[in-house]
This record gives structure tokens, C-alpha cells and sequence, in this order.
């Protein structure tokens, strides 16, 4: 079913990310006392009475500022306004109405949706504070719900107030087949931008400065290729260089992000070719288990585009993640939009193979030819017997392999297999997961 959305607005550091990770029930939002700190659209499912909300975290709103970050943070949590069936607007109680807030309610009103004031950090119990009632000269209908995000009194109150203006029933939804593509990569590599030229609206704040991006983001998209959600992540930075909090936080955030996804992009940016942060990054899908493709970025800002380039390209990217050699390869342009129909195309592609499934009968004809072709390793007279292999998972194919002795079932062998089976059936665009079993044998 489409869920309901309902965006929490206000000012910067009144507690909109507390409450929503309160309500969330787990850290989704960043919460950091740095006015600012949550600046993307965050989105979250949850559940009130039978009925289920997304909830939409934004960033602070300054109604009049030349900082170019907080400039871009209005206008997405603007968008956030425009999206949403219900306006949560958030005021503090100890700071009481400030300019902004009256200048806030007023754009509030103009939007037409139903809105439900809060006024937080209501700490105590049992009687409301003279400051409370200041509140209702800012004209929002109803009386405002007092709360505290931290303790989370008053959340129950609220979100009743929502459930008043909402429908009875939700309406049908089909995104549940939709699927979900993490992008991930170093900061700056334009992971952003290559949401946006998707959606074709700024969806996401996009700038020169690294490290904008600090949460993941949810885009939902629906073209002739089908149905996905796009995970935009923080840049995700060297470990050395992560030093504060907020950074710590968006890396973690990230890594969510890969669990999340079914495929996972991983871009780079085509003037510095993959570096060491590259090739850690590229690691955590690949450990995941998860379908990836490699798209190196800014593919127009390269002048001689010839054959040998690519080849020589290609070759240094494969070389240097030698691990994921299973992912294709794509030189792309976030900014012109470049070969983004054969992403779409390959993200399809990948996403089938990591969910193909192979007949048990089919894996031991390929494994039988496996054992024929290369005799399995032995150690001190005792030789590894091979007796079977089915499969026992997708996303990622993982197969077990029963033997005889699990030790001298090395490395270099599973990998011997891993090969002959992509070589068969494909499995391209997926890391492939073999689980050895030692069953008894005297023999």
C-alpha cells in the first residue's frame, strides 16, 4: 500500500531527528547538537494505530541565510513540504517563537497541507509551561502537542493528530517488486548528481564540497527499464580521515545502505581511476554478498577517448579490484546522462543473475567435468573426494559443497569451481559464495 507521508520541518536543532529516530525506534537520523547536521531528505516506515507512515526527516529550516548549504537544505526540506500529506512543524519551547518560526508557518499555510504543531522540549510532567501558550499566535489550527523527542512523551499525541487527517485506507502500492540500488562510492565521485540526472529534479543537494550527502537517502524511480529505489550514501572517507561523530555516523549509514540494496554501484571517478579507498569501499558489497557494478564517472571531462585508453583502463580497474572481476564495467556521465539506459539495463541484468537458481542435478554434472578436467588437491597420501553440491541460497548464489575433508579443500580449488560455474552459467554482476561441508569418510 502508498503510504501516507508526513514530513517533520522547523527550524535548525529543535529536535526533528530525535523525534524521528524515536519514532523510528532505532539512530536512523543523525543526531548531533550542530545546527544543520541532518541536510537530505530522510525517509522511514513505521506503524501508529494499523496504520502505516513514512516519516520524512528534513533538514533545518533558516528562512533567510547566504550560506550556501543551509540555502539548498530549504529548499529540499521545500520539497519535503510539497511531497507530504501531513506537516509534523517542530518548535522549541526554550528558545519560545523566534522570527524564523513565524516566517516558517507562514510558507507552512501557503503549502495548503494539514498541518500538526509541535512544541518540544516539554520535559515535565503534569503541567505545560507559560511558554507553551505563545505558541498559538503563529495561527496553526488545533492546539499544539506538547513533547519531548528525547523521552518521547507526547509522541503518541501526535502522531494521533496525524492519523485525524489522514484517509481511512491507504491507497494500492506496487513498489514492493521495485529494486533497490545503493550508490556508493568517494566523496565528490558524483553520486548525487547521478540521482538526480535520473529523477531529472534536484533531488538531493548536490555541491563541490566533499562529504555533502551524510545520510542515506531513499529515491523511488519508475521508467521503461522498471521499478527501483535509488539508496544515495554518504561519500564514504578513509578511516583516518573520519574524525568527528557526524563522519563516524555516515559511514555506518552507508554500509545500512549496502545491506539494504540488491545491487550496489559503485562509482569513481574517471580523472583518479580507482584508488586504494576505491577498492575498500568496492569491499564492503562485495563481502555483503551483493550484485555490483563498477561505473567510473565523469566520463565527459575526458578528453581523448580512444580504444587503447579503455582497454588500458579496464585493465588497471580489474587489476586493482581483483576481487569483483565478476562486475561490469560502465564509463559513464552523471552530468550529461551519458550510457545511463545501459545502466538501467545492466542493473536489471545483474539483478537476475544474483537471484538464478540451478537444478542440483545440473551443478554436479558441472562439478563432475570440475574433477575430471583437474584431480582435487591431496596432502600426505590422502587425496580430497568431492561428493556433491547443491545450491542453497540467491542474492548471493550461495552453493554447499559436501567432501570428504575440509581441510584440504584449498582455496585455489574453490576457485577452479567458482570459475567453471560462471563460465557455464553466467552469474555475472554477483560475488558467488561457496560453503564446504566435511561429511565422515574412512576411506
Amino acid at each position: 500500500m502508498a503510504k501516507p507521508i508526513v514530513a517533520i520541518v522547523g527550524r535548525p536543532n529543535v529536535g526533528k531527528s530525535t523525534l524521528f529516530n524515536k519514532l523510528a525506534g532505532e539512530r536512523i537520523s543523525i543526531v548531533e547538537d550542530t545546527p544543520g547536521v541532518t541536510r537530505d531528505r530522510i525517509y522511514y516506515d513505521i506503524e501508529w494505530c494499523g496504520r502505516k507512515l513514512m516519516m520524512v526527516d528534513t533538514g533545518g529550516i533558516e528562512p533567510k541565510t547566504d550560506d550556501i548549504i543551509l540555502k539548498q537544505m530549504r529548499s529540499q526540506a521545500q520539497i519535503a513540504i510539497e511531497t507530504a500529506d501531513v506537516i509534523i512543524f517542530m518548535c522549541d519551547v526554550r528558545a519560545g517563537v523566534t522570527a524564523d518560526d513565524k516566517e516558517i508557518a507562514v510558507m507552512l499555510l501557503k503549502s495548503g497541507k494539514p498541518i500538526v504543531l509541535a512544541v518540544n522540549k516539554i520535559d515535565s510532567i503534569g503541567h505545560l509551561p507559560m511558554e507553551y501558550y505563545e505558541f498559538y499566535e503563529l495561527g496553526i489550527e488545533g492546539d499544539p502537542v506538547a513533547l519531548s523527542s528525547v523521552h518521547g512523551t507526547g509522541s503518541g499525541d501526535l502522531l494521533d493528530r496525524v492519523l485525524e487527517y489522514l484517509p481511512d485506507e491507504d491507497v494500492p502500492d506496487d513498489d514492493d517488486d521495485a529494486i533497490k540500488v545503493a550508490v556508493i562510492g568517494k566523496p565528490n565521485a558524483g553520486k548525487s548528481s547521478l540521482i538526480n540526472k535520473i529523477t531529472g529534479e534536484n533531488r538531493l543537494i548536490v555541491s563541490n564540497i566533499p562529504g555533502t550527502t551524510r545520510d542515506a537517502v531513499d529515491t523511488k524511480v519508475e521508467n521503461e527499464y522498471g521499478k527501483y529505489v535509488f539508496i544515495d550514501t554518504a561519500g564514504i572517507r578513509r578511516q583516518s580521515k573520519v574524525n568527528d561523530a557526524i563522519e563516524k555516523y555516515s559511514v555506518l549509514r552507508a554500509k545500512m545502505a549496502v545491506e539494504r540494496a540488491d545491487v550496489c554501484i559503485i562509482m569513481a571517478d574517471a580523472n583518479e581511476g580507482i584508488t586504494e579507498q576505491d577498492e575498500r569501499i568496492a569491499g564492503i558489497a562485495h563481502e555483503a554478498g551483493k550484485a555490483c557494478i563498477i561505473a567510473i564517472n565523469k566520463w565527459d571531462a575526458v578528453e581523448e577517448k580512444t580504444d587503447k585508453l579503455v582497454n588500458q583502463m579496464t585493465d588497471d580497474i580489474y587489476r586493482s579490484l581483483s576481487y569483483m572481476t565478476y562486475a561490469p564495467l560502465l564509463f559513464i556521465s552523471a552530468k550529461t546522462g551519458q550510457r545511463l539506459n545501459k545502466l538501467f539495463e545492466t542493473i536489471n541484468y545483474v539483478r537476475e543473475q544474483s537471484v538464478l537458481r540451478i537444478t542440483t542435478g545440473m551443478l554436479n554434472d558441472v562439478l563432475n567435468d570440475c574433477t575430471a578436467r583437474v584431480q582435487p588437491p591431496s596432502d600426505k597420501g590422502r587425496r580430497l573426494k568431492i561428493y556433491y553440491m547443491t545450491q542453497t541460497a540467491v542474492a548471493p548464489p550461495t552453493f554447499v559443497i559436501f567432501c570428504n575433508d575440509a581441510e584440504l579443500f584449498h582455496f585455489s580449488y574453490q576457485r577452479y569451481i567458482e570459475n567453471q560455474l560462471r563460465e557455464v552459467f553466467g552469474f555475472k554482476g554477483t560475488p558467488i559464495r561457496l560453503v564446504i561441508r566435511q561429511r565422515g569418510d574412512n576411506a
